[in-house]
């Protein structure tokens, strides 16, 4: 019967979403261009990708042994592992829908059920049977119950031990229970809502008829169920604390890239079943055998900053890079070995620093009561004058102090005397607006900006080209944005539980095609027709239970003030006292006009398909930028807007590498002549 109930269920659920799965697919068929809205979104996960056998042209040099092994590695090797995934549904139509790993515990169950039910009723005849001869039983059992009772207090073994040794039957299920939860774990991070909602209902009925069971049970063998009641009432003055170790398994594990690999103990709780892709830039790193650091970083106005670092203490070749709107270090890293820029950095030998931008859910800031009204109230000028100066400087102290350590002591004076490195930005969207205006704002200040070149990838700025859409949300935020500020100072998802959501959500867009090509198209239509990859970046860990980017009003704000003077702007603070008390002019900078200051050379990067950020945006920076004397370059990919950082490109990945290769690392020699020389200087100015 609970079979029956269990199979109606799950088909109901299953038939239910075939049809929202047809009628996605249907009303995706009538929508105009979706064609090239959804070229190029499928396969996207993350994870390391095993294509091909060959090396992409920036790891042929300077491979590292890990990624060496990773391409040796046969691809179809991981078709012989022990966990069996179960076989696709299959529709009326004939269509296989891709089963998920997580659905073998659904398959175990159900491979199981019929031995249940036979397991079942014999144990009903046996109730029958016992019911029939309690009284024979019940007046045999008595005296040998006493007897017993009264030989265990005699015995010199204490009770104790015995019952905390777990019997062999006991252990074994612990042991499967333990396996079977870790290899769920192991070969699918995450669950959707539809297979939550399976799993429930399993859950549930036979919770149910397990109820019912135990009922009918405890009157058909009273014996038993007497039994049961006095071993209850004799283990309850023990405590809680034994029950809590059926719940609770410590196993050993080791995380690869940490310094000390050796496993510990580590407490596996069975109650955790929300079973959310929560990871951290850190966990894809380390997962991967990279090293990792994490390093906090405490701007001037007191927000709280994690730049994360893949380490080459060593080296003097240094790249920062830096994320865009609603993004954060995970992008960089978001392709696996092959396809991500922060390890195609480190494989060349670069020493790879991650940078993350204020706005997270979490808000952290030295004031540890600080309000929502309050932490959210920045612009994109506090991103370029307060975040990237107070991670670059961080920087600087932490490469100066670690080549000073590897240096002889004769030597150590010339480290502090120059800068002993050679700092590179690579900067997407968002992030290329913020660097161009640390270092306009730098040397406008005269203090060093640290870098040796820029490299900028669809760079934030100008918008007067948009889109219709843009254009909306741009009037909009320009007359509202006074009255949404005090109650709306930040767009991001408040609630745990909508974020994991909108986390199992992304996997179920994953699982069924037409829903997930449905909501990527109507999510482009959104931003303007980019075919961007929407879907797989909503499904990236950093938008998880736990925390995720957010939006300040105020950037939006900004980005909307830019679009409409049709400038490269900085904030606009609504009045010209305001204005002049922060700039010293009624009007604020026009970093446009300021161009002429950039003294490092700058690499342009635009995407044809990219429509939040037209190329002839990207051409307005060009043009200036090559009228004002900066040595600039400037080159297009056939990219939308986010596959410069999520998705697998390879000839993007061959061009940074090449333009970072063009800034040669500082040698001791070129030190040593310029010590001299500082102090050659030094000592006439002294003198005189």
């Amino acid at each position: 019967m609970g079979r029956l109930v269990k199979t109606f269920t799950y088909e109901s659920l299953n038939q239910t979403v075939r049809l929202i799965n047809g009628i996605s697919a249907l009303m995706l068929a009538i929508l105009p261009g979706k064609t090239s809205i959804l070229e190029g979104i499928h396969g996207w996960e993350l994870r390391p990708t095993f294509r091909g056998p060959r090396f992409p042209r920036w790891m042929e040099n300077g491979v590292s042994s890990f990624n060496q092994f990773i391409h040796e590695f046969p691809v179809d090797s991981d078709m012989s592992s022990s966990v069996e995934y179960s076989s696709g549904d299959e529709d009326s139509d004939g269509n296989i829908h891709p089963a998920s790993p997580l659905s073998q515990s659904s398959r175990f169950s159900r491979a199981n059920s019929f031995s249940k039910f036979d397991r079942r009723r014999t144990h009903w005849i046996r109730c029958i049977f016992s019911w029939i001869l309690f009284p024979v039983k019940f007046l045999l059992g008595l005296p040998l119950y006493l007897f017993c009772t009264s030989f265990s207090r005699r015995s010199t073994i204490p009770a104790n031990t015995e019952r905390f040794q777990p019997s062999p039957l006991h252990s074994t299920k612990r042991v499967h229970a333990l396996k079977d939860h870790f290899i769920q774990r192991t070969t699918d991070r995450r669950r959707g809502v539809i297979e939550d909602l399976h799993l429930a209902f399993e859950i549930f009925i036979e919770g149910i008829f397990d109820i019912v069971h135990k009922a009918a049970h405890s009157v058909l063998s009273p014996s038993e169920t007497f039994k049961a009641l006095f071993g209850w009432f004799s283990s309850h003055n023990s405590g809680p604390e034994d029950t809590a170790r059926d719940f609770d398994a410590t196993v050993s594990a080791a995380t690869l890239g940490e310094d000390d690999p050796t496993p510990t103990e580590t407490n596996a709780s069975f109650h955790q079943s929300l079973n959310t892709d929560a990871r951290t830039c850190q966990d894809v790193i380390t997962e991967l055998g990279y090293p990792y650091e994490a390093i906090p970083v405490v701007t001037a106005d007191g927000y709280v900053l994690l730049l994360e670092r893949i380490p080459r203490r060593d080296s003097r070749k240094v790249v920062y890079f830096q994320h865009g709107i609603l993004d954060s270090s995970m992008g960089w890293v978001s392709n696996g070995v092959v396809g991500s820029p922060a390890f195609a950095a480190f494989d060349q030998g670069y020493d790879v620093f991650l940078g993350n931008f204020r706005g997270l859910v979490s808000r952290e800031h030295v004031d540890k009561n600080i309000s929502s009204r309050q932490y959210w109230d920045y612009s994109i000028n506090e991103h370029g004058t307060e975040d990237i100066p107070a991670m670059l400087e961080k920087i600087h102290e932490v490469k100066v102090s670690e080549l000073k350590s590897n240096q002889p002591a004769g030597e150590e004076e010339e480290i502090n005397d120059d800068q002993p490195y050679k700092l590179c930005a690579v900067c997407h969207s968002l992030g290329g607006a913020a660097i161009l205006m640390y270092v306009i704002t730098r040397r406008i200040e005269e203090k060093p900006h640290r870098l040796s070149r820029l490299i900028l990838l669809s760079p934030a700025g100008f918008h007067d080209d948009s889109n219709f859409v843009f254009t909306v949300v741009e009037y909009i935020f320009l007359r509202l944005a006074p009255i949404m500020a005090p109650l709306v100072p930040g767009l991001y998802i408040p609630t745990r539980f909508f974020r994991m959501l909108l986390n199992k959500l992304a996997r179920d867009f994953h699982n069924y095609p037409a829903v997930g090509g449905l909501v990527q198209t109507l999510m482009s239509y959104v931003v303007g027709g980019d075919s961007s990859n929407w879907i797989g970046v909503i499904g990236l860990p950093h938008y998880n239970m736990n925390d995720m980017p957010g939006l300040s009003l105020l950037v939006a704000l900004h980005l909307a003030q830019m679009k409409w003077a049709r400038k490269f702007i900085m904030f606009d603070y609504g009045s010209e006292a305001a204005n002049m008390e922060v700039y010293g002019s009624p009007e604020p900078f026009d970093l446009g006009e300021y161009y002429g200051l950039i003294d490092v050379p700058v690499d342009l990067v635009a995407g044809r398909k990219d429509k939040v950020i037209c190329p002839t945006m990207v051409r307005k920076h060009y043009k200036l930028m090559r009228d004002s004397g900066v040595e600039v370059s400037y080159d297009e990919f056939e990219y939308a807007h986010l596959d410069f950082t999520f998705s697998h490109r390879e000839e993007l990945l061959a061009y940074v590498m090449s333009r970072l290769r063009l800034v040669e690392p500082p040698r001791r020699q070129q030190f040593r002549q310029n010590s001299v020389r500082l102090r050659k200087k030094n000592a006439q100015v002294i003198a005189n």
